[in-house]
């Protein structure tokens, strides 16, 4: 599966003052720990843990869906501080909406009383975040917004098929919301950027909605499916090689990275890319551990607490890779302002 990773729009390198002001996050509270699929399938706490890293998960419930845990984590943004007076546009990234139509943004955009805004939701999954921020960016670089209301979130335990042994043990419920703004730094604080996809690999990791079929294979359940090793060394390589791509237009190394924010797929995938990428573990901030593959809420999951306790601080470069279901991804060197 491996192939040229370079394009003209990943490698494009784009100066703006990209700011996340507030973040704020929300996890359902049922959990859904390793004991609890030992019961369901036949694995074990030893066998997840040795090939995921994983020990537990959250659940949504039954009448929980994706914009209710939006709000929930916007309601978390507004108690850390973050104000929504000057929101003009919502964007709302999942591959889990509430819906078909009305978008999970519109619905957001209704509960928080927000007026005159725009509202869109991003399907670009595990990579949802990372792109969403980047279409901020653009929104807000080209003056046609002031400040861009983020919101990341998934119930990906409603479409995962809990007889699959080996992906049903992988996926949790989460969201997570961004106030992102233009900063008042002097110079840029984005330092490279890149986007990519990989259409033909879009079979390895799939849900079937109104077409049941995608690359021959036939498959009407509408479940979440992935071919584990497919995914596994397309990411490794693709992402290993787009952080490549972000250090050398930004004009740095690995060591001059603190803090690397990958999509938190599972352990294993993360360590392959930090050794062959050169960036050490001990500077990487994931979520899975105690809330599982999120898709597009685990990077701001994994961030927020780093935030909260103060590990990333002004100044930081933090690099953000999203990757996933498309195949897609999106990586962003940003100067923490």
């Amino acid at each position: 599966m491996e192939q040229a990773l370079a394009s003209p729009v990943a490698l494009r390198t784009v100066r703006s003052s990209l700011r996340i002001a507030a973040l704020g996050t929300y996890l359902p509270e049922r959990r859904l720990t390793n004991a609890d699929f030992a019961k369901m399938v036949d694995t074990s706490e030893e066998w997840i843990v040795s090939r995921t890293g994983m020990r537990e998960r959250r659940i949504s419930r039954e009448d929980e869906y994706t914009s209710d845990l939006c709000v929930a984590a916007v309601e978390d943004l507004r108690r850390r501080g973050g104000s929504l007076d000057e929101v003009d546009y919502v964007i709302a990234c999942t591959i889990t909406p509430d819906y078909y139509f009305p978008s999970v943004a519109t619905q957001v955009q209704r509960r928080l009383g927000l007026h005159g805004v725009g509202a869109i939701d991003v399907g670009a999954a595990c990579a949802g975040f990372v792109y969403a921020l980047d279409l901020a960016d653009a929104l807000i670089g080209s003056g046609r917004a002031r400040t861009v209301l983020v919101v990341a979130g998934e119930t990906l335990t409603k479409i995962t098929d809990y007889t699959d042994r080996t992906t049903c043990v992988l996926f949790g419920d989460g969201a997570a919301a961004a106030l992102v703004t233009q900063s008042d730094a002097a110079s840029s604080t984005l330092l490279a950027r890149r986007v990519d996809a990989d259409g033909e690999a879009g079979k390895e990791l799939y849900c079937t909605g109104l077409r049941p079929e995608i690359s021959g294979i036939v498959d009407p359940a509408r479940r979440l499916r992935q071919n584990g090793r497919a995914v596994y060394e397309w990411a490794v390589t693709h992402v290993s090689g787009g952080i490549a791509e972000l250090l050398t237009q930004a004009g740095l190394r690995a060591d001059d990275v603190d803090w690397f924010v990958p999509h938190s797929a599972n352990g294993r995938m993360i360590e392959s890319i930090c050794k062959r990428s050169g960036i050490p573990l001990e500077r990487t901030l994931t979520s899975y551990e105690l809330c599982g593959n999120t898709s597009s809420a685990s990077i701001p999951l994994a961030l927020a607490p780093a935030l909260a306790d103060g590990r990333v601080r002004a100044g930081d470069r933090v690099l953000l890779y999203g990757f996933g279901g498309g195949l897609v991804e999106c990586g962003l060197l940003l100067r923490w302002s």
